[in-house]
């Protein structure tokens, strides 16, 4: 019996250490496993139904627009802001991304609707490619100042925006308007935010384009076609003064506007029409030239193809700016 009761105490022994090695070998393994993997594993910001983002409708509605520089890219607004939401919202909880609000005055504050009328001064992007008949979108980008996209996710309903019928920007008219959502990130690591944009389109009035900008322009080339037909020395004067004339109108132009990578469509017709000014003050060169030496046979020559072929060359390349344009639009 003593045998047995020793036996029996060497296996419950023996059963312990082998219980203890184990336990030993799994917190070794959870120790060293821990920082081994620590870089491979990645955490995820779950959200489950109960913490779904908080819906919140902005409305605008657009009273005017004045002061537009397309030099400095900016432009004055003048609107009514709507916010409509579960929670305690004001306009102090959002910001505006592309400009920055001069005025705010509250017209309706109630724990879930706030509305407001708001003067701002926008940030505008120019496109200039197609510049004097360029077009440009202007846009109020709002997003929450502290809530992402996992928070708070911003709505709006198209039918309730709008624009004033009196909205007046000299010189341009109103093309469109609309509204989108997108998802904001600054920084690589960082909870995109919601963005709430709205878009108003513009294009400069055709009519006072082309009577402003290319009816002097186009006057200029007129005038240097007809002379032409003048075989006398005095046309060498006539173009000069055309040619100085079409610099200090073009530098007069090009003032109104940045500097730019790009040709601009202004760029294009000022090269055309330096080439056909070029090409008539030439041609009167040559026809002075020969003048002085009494040769009339070739005088006539020059006269009867710089007559045809200048206004034929230049009408062709003015064609072509011209349709480049209708197709570009």
């Amino acid at each position: 019996m003593r045998a047995v009761a020793q036996n029996e105490c060497c296996i419950s022994e023996g059963t312990c250490r082998l219980l203890n090695f184990l336990l030993l070998l799994f917190v070794a393994v959870i120790v060293i496993g821990i920082p081994v993997f620590g870089d491979v594993i990645t955490y995820e910001t779950v959200v489950s139904p109960g913490d779904s983002p908080e819906p919140v409708e902005v409305t605008i509605y657009i009273v005017d627009f004045n002061r537009f520089d397309v030099g400095a890219g900016s432009v004055g607004v003048d609107f009514y802001l709507q916010i409509r939401s579960d929670s305690n919202l004001s306009i102090s909880d959002f910001e505006l991304m592309n400009g920055v609000i001069t005025s705010t005055n509250a017209l309706q504050d109630t724990p879930h609707e706030k509305e407001y009328r708001i003067i701002a001064i926008l940030t505008v992007e120019p496109d200039l490619s197609r510049y004097p008949f360029d077009r440009h979108t202007l846009s109020i980008k709002l997003e929450p100042k502290f809530k992402n996209k996992h928070e708070m996710v911003l709505l709006t309903n198209q039918e309730k925006n709008g624009i004033n019928p009196e909205a007046d920007l000299p010189g341009w008219t109103f093309t469109r308007n609309g509204s989108s959502v997108t998802n904001m990130t600054y920084m690589a690591d960082e909870q995109p935010y919601s963005r709430i944009i709205f878009e108003y389109g513009i294009v400069r009035d055709t009519t006072s384009t082309i009577v402003k900008f290319f009816l002097p322009l186009l006057l200029i080339v007129l005038v240097s076609l007809s002379s032409l037909m003048m075989k006398i020395s005095t046309r060498m004067g006539l173009n000069s003064s055309m040619f100085l004339a079409a610099v200090m109108i073009h530098w007069r132009i090009a003032d109104n506007i940045p500097l730019v990578t790009y040709a601009t469509i202004l760029d294009w017709f000022m090269i055309i029409t330096y080439a056909t000014l070029v090409m008539v003050l030439v041609s009167g060169i040559f026809i002075n030239r020969y003048s002085e030496v009494k040769n009339q046979v070739r005088v006539e020559q020059i006269s009867f193809w710089s007559a045809r072929i200048i206004p034929t060359i230049s009408i062709m390349m003015y064609l072509l700016l011209v349709l480049s344009l209708i197709i570009s639009g």
